[in-house]
């Protein structure tokens, strides 16, 4: 009898698997693709079989500046948005304990108490007037009932549900990882613009601060020439309103200083200050000769295509999770103890002992609609995570190309303008020359003024633009965060 019936539980366990698994919806996952060209496109593409790549170093052999560094160094310590990163990554780790505890056993301890008195009538009732519990003066009226005992209970993992889901945890515990690598390099490499640029708005101050002088001088010669009747009240006119033009320009470039200040002091964590800088070494920086490696490393180096990565293969065991619910799930429960009416012989042995065993197996049925709809949503959002993934990797590919492209083409630029300014500086001195003699008019002297520090300007914003193409480079290749 008892084969039989172990038989016919079997088979039902059987039938109920077979027809979980013939209404399991079939929804194929997307495969990403991690292929990238061979090598980045322009001269500053390294050959395929060449491995040189400035991610790899870390970002103290990267910036030599000692002030940069310091501002860096404070800033990985101190930034918000970097440790707001790093509570993300201990709340991930907390998530894979919870996992990792829903498929161990698990077991406790407990105590009850209750008492009641059941109708006569009742079963309960009925059992205790037979065995005439009631006229023993010693007990209890209404009759109680006390427990103390072990209860255990446990989910088999059959199908790898709980466990798969404990290792999708661990995924996004690498992912949040990976997400906060990610941040420490745009953090380094917005602390880096933001200092490049504090330094090139000092230079535009200094340089406009010695046109000032000059264009005061201008319009002290030009008053003495109009007193000797050389020129007009107009030509006085105009040198004054250039050099006030200039003046003006004198105190918005302050306000970009400040602004620029305490973007620095925010990234770095600390109230507005003054940033240490040297900013009479900022024409001395040359960007080096960039080799940009392979491509192929973008996959190890980039944490956000790491991070990209870690997501989707927890993507894919939440597949494998929602498909596990149309499976029957098997629980076992069991229980041990002591139980008694009354406290005094709740340890009387063997009397008062209470244990328990079951196991139940049961599969979804009536709610299947409800499973299948989790089902199709763990599939979509792998396919999701799928071309997230590679958008990211593409999005990585064309950052560098755009950066190497950059740091090529301003290098060249800034060549030219250099060989512009240089004109310019003579035009001026030549042009100064002419007026004293009488031999220009004065408009050739406010035009040439004004285009040589225009030129000048726009040479130290290209150092900057170079400067910050290294540093996005360095960034897109995924460096900083080793």
């Amino acid at each position: 009898m008892r084969k039989k019936s172990l038989y016919n539980f079997l088979g039902a366990a059987a039938c109920a698997v077979a027809l979980a698994g013939c209404v399991t919806p079939g929804i194929a996952p997307r495969t990403a693709s991690h292929a990238v060209p061979a090598s980045y496109p322009g001269t500053y593409a390294a050959a395929p079989a060449d491995s040189i790549n400035p991610a790899q170093l870390r970002w103290k052999e990267f910036f030599i500046d000692s002030n940069l560094t310091a501002l860096i160094d404070t800033a990985l310590r101190n930034n918000q948005e970097l440790n707001i990163a790093l509570q993300e990554i201990r709340i991930s780790k907390n998530e894979i304990q919870v996992r990792k505890g829903e498929y161990l056993p698990f077991l406790g301890v407990g105590v009850r108490s209750d008492v009641g008195r059941p109708g006569r009538y009742t079963l309960r009732g009925a059992t205790e007037e037979q065995i005439r519990i009631r006229e023993d003066h010693r007990n209890p009226n209404p009759l109680a009932n006390h427990q103390v005992g072990a209860f255990a209970s446990w989910e088999v993992d059959i199908w790898h549900r709980l466990r798969n889901a404990r290792k999708a945890a661990a995924l996004r515990y690498l992912a949040s990882v990976e997400g906060r690598n990610f941040t420490v390099t745009n953090l380094i490499a917005e602390v880096a613009t933001s200092y490049y640029e504090l330094l090139a708005l000092d230079n535009q101050l200094a340089i406009t601060r010695q046109n000032i002088e000059i264009q005061r001088n201008a319009v002290q010669l030009v008053q003495l020439q109009k007193e000797s009747a050389r020129t007009t009240e107009l030509a006085v006119q105009r040198f004054e309103a250039q050099l006030h033009n200039t003046l003006s320009n004198q105190f918005s470039i302050q306000q970009q200083i400040t602004e620029t200040e305490n973007r620095i002091n925010f990234l770095v964590g600390r109230y507005p200050q003054l940033v240490v800088r040297n900013d009479e070494a900022f024409n001395a920086l040359v960007p080096p000769l960039v080799r940009a490696g392979v491509p192929a490393q973008l996959l190890q180096n980039r944490p956000d295509i790491r991070q990209a990565e870690q997501r989707l293969l927890a993507s894919n065991l939440d597949v494998q999770v929602a498909r596990a619910a149309f499976y029957p799930a098997l629980r076992i429960t069991g229980s041990a103890g002591f139980e008694a009416f009354r406290p005094g012989l709740l340890f009387t042995t063997p009397q008062s002992l209470l244990f328990s065993a079951a196991g139940d197996l049961m599969a979804p049925l009536i709610n299947r609609n409800g499973i299948k709809s989790v089902y199709s949503s763990a599939n979509a959002a792998q396919i999701q995570t799928a071309y997230n993934y590679e958008r990211t990797v593409l999005n990585a590919y064309v950052e560098v190309s755009n950066q190497l492209a950059s740091l090529r083409n301003l290098g060249q630029s800034y060549d030219e303008k250099a060989r512009a300014v240089a004109a310019l500086n003579q035009s001026v001195t030549i042009s100064n020359s002419l007026f004293r003699s009488a031999r220009a008019d004065y408009t050739e002297v406010l035009f040439t003024q004004r285009d040589a520090l225009e030129a000048k300007y726009e040479l130290i914003e290209l150092k900057m633009k170079q400067l910050n193409a290294q540093v996005n480079v360095y960034r897109a290749l995924g460096g900083g965060w080793k």
